[in-house]
């Protein structure tokens, strides 16, 4: 039977298919879907971790113990998870292993466009690469199969638009896998220098049989239209040029992606006049065809940055321009990026802006709040920045600056990297205030659990870790539980915390507005009254029911959920709410 499916959804049934027995990932946009769509087989384990490191050495655990296994993330947990996924390149496998990334070209939901397909060339670990869902579903069962076969980690690559795209999918049975024999093996997987050095060597003797094998594989195919022009591309950027050239050009199209093809691409390149390399990203098809001396044109006429679209491809290859548009006389609203309306973290960051301090911020919902007209936060790095970046800050600066500076990090971000910043503070006597912006999900990903939530993936009661207690026990003697909905004791707690001579925490407690009970306990709307004096007050929120119509305060009663924050604010008792 064909289903149409997400990339991601795909790639969760070929696992499936392919009889895979322990998937564990931690959730990043684009990539959370194919965890979350494991779900519906119980006839697999499933978890969140607490980061990717974690996650990825589950799934290295279950394959040493004879278990296909799986570990999902997007291409900045590829960063977290980097330390085990260069030794289990060394150690190889037992149970098939393979590692979805997910790339972000254009950063739709990212701090930065890395291109993963380095880290498969630098951690020597064989990568496919899908063009549709179909694809995803296939090349998923086929890198299990190519990792039991030649003893070997895989990684199946993936982007924004194959992982949220739409095509038709056929599904099979599920394969029965059972558990390899499980040998006690030193020699294999304890990687201690003396072992390391000999696994080496079985390193690159696996890479020269990868080499072959991807010169013969039909995954890598050719596709001839009788043209002297020859494209050579693979995923999505595939997908684009067949929209836009069609039939005249001849398509080299890459399957794997690491290590690719010499030969089929020699061959190819012998029988065209020009060919034109279409990568997204970095010149990583490229570099290795110009390796081979053959000249392309690639990202001297193709950018570097973003996404690509066919008209593009188009104009560069058969110099076509794209057609013109009709050009709208209206101007377009923009639509930035905003917190929900009721969105927790909202009391937070007008508080911190009104305060004037320094806000060392982190990856999530919560990163909106460096936008207008909150623009609390100062930096973003990466997940628990937070927390050590502004540890670093006090000790350029010197004491004094701790008067004028926190961190906010997520409640699930603190689980995931938070931990260990918090406690470098504690250990070499910084005395900075961490504020935890506990709003009980994983909100930024679609509301996924997480440790401090007290459910698994599968809704199962669970160990629900006590963020107070956690604190405390890395000696964190000050530990505050908030609203931050309740404005003034907020700013109260916060003045109180930052202004110590030792470290401290506040858990600014309130659960996202998204959730189903706070859709329920949020009812009604919050409307303006006569005494409005148009201070605007409410306007420095941020919240989008809000807005001024002919210098005229106003609620889009579409929007309001009545959480009543704006309320809190108004000096004038000029907002009520309307139960």
């Amino acid at each position: 039977m064909k289903k149409l499916m997400l990339g991601n959804e795909a790639v969760a049934r070929g696992a499936f298919e392919a009889g895979v027995g322990v998937v564990s990932s931690y959730p990043g946009t684009p990539s959370t879907e194919i965890t979350e769509n494991m779900v519906k087989y119980d006839d697999v384990y499933v978890e969140w971790a607490p980061n990717e490191k974690v996650a990825c050495e589950v799934a290295i655990g279950a394959s040493i113990a004879g278990a296909r296994a799986m570990s999902c993330m997007k291409h900045v947990g590829l960063n977290v998870m980097a330390d085990p996924v260069f030794t289990v390149s060394y150690t190889g496998v037992n149970g098939g292993l393979v590692l979805c990334v997910a790339d972000d070209p254009g950063m739709h939901s990212s701090q930065n466009e890395q291109d993963s397909r380095h880290y498969a060339k630098a951690s020597k670990i064989l990568m496919l690469e899908p063009s549709d869902s179909a694809e995803c579903k296939e090349y998923t069962k086929k890198a299990f199969e190519l990792s039991e076969e030649f003893d070997t980690p895989v990684f199946i690559r993936l982007s924004t638009r194959v992982s949220h795209s739409q095509s038709l999918v056929e599904e099979t049975e599920r394969a029965d896998k059972p558990l390899k024999d499980y040998d006690k093996n030193p020699g294999k997987y304890v990687m201690m220098p003396g072992n390391a050095v000999k696994r080496h060597v079985v390193v690159e003797e696996r890479m020269a049989a990868l080499r072959k094998m991807s010169d013969e594989s039909p995954l890598n195919t050719v596709e001839e239209n009788g043209s002297k022009i020859g494209v050579i591309s693979a995923g999505i950027a595939y997908v684009y040029s067949k929209e836009a050239l069609g039939d005249a050009v001849d398509y080299l199209k890459l399957g794997v992606v690491y290590p690719m093809p010499e030969q089929k691409i020699r061959d190819f390149a012998a029988k065209h006049d020009k060919i034109y390399i279409v990568e997204e990203l970095d010149p990583v098809i490229e570099e290795f065809v110009k390796s081979l001396g053959i000249e392309v044109i690639g990202k001297s006429e193709f950018t570097l940055l973003g996404e690509y679209t066919p008209a593009m491809i188009k104009k560069v290859v058969l110099g076509i321009d794209p057609p013109e548009f009709d050009a709208i006389d209206e101007t377009i609203p923009v639509r930035p990026p905003v917190m929900c309306a009721g969105c927790p973290h909202r009391g937070t960051f007008y508080v911190l802006k009104k305060l004037g301090l320094v806000v060392s911020g982190d990856i999530g919902c919560y990163t909106l709040g460096a936008t207008p007209p909150l623009q609390a936060v100062d930096s973003v790095v990466c997940m628990g920045a937070s927390v050590s970046a502004a540890h670093g800050m006090a000790k350029a600066r010197g004491a004094e600056f701790n008067k004028k500076l926190v961190s906010v990090i997520g409640d699930s971000t603190f689980m995931h990297s938070g931990i260990t910043g918090l406690v470098d503070i504690v250990y070499n006597k910084g005395n900075n205030t961490v504020i935890i912006l506990d709003n009980s999900i994983t909100g930024m990903t679609g509301h996924q659990d997480n440790p401090t939530t007290g459910y698994t993936i599968r809704k199962e009661e669970t160990k629900q870790v006590n963020l107070v207690a956690l604190a405390k026990s890395i000696g964190i003697d000050h530990v505050v539980v908030a609203d931050p909905f309740d404005v003034k004791n907020f700013e109260k707690v916060v003045k109180e915390e930052v202004n110590r001579e030792e470290p401290s925490v506040i858990i600014a407690q309130r659960p996202c507005a998204l959730l189903p009970p706070m859709r329920k306990k949020y009812s009604g709307h919050c409307n303006i009254t006569d005494n409005c004096k148009k201070c605007k007050m409410c306007m420095k929120l941020g919240c989008p029911a809000i807005s001024i119509e002919n210098d005229t305060v106003k609620i889009d009663r579409t929007q309001c959920n009545g959480c009543g924050l704006c309320t809190n604010v108004c000096p004038f008792n000029a907002i009520e709410k309307e139960d």
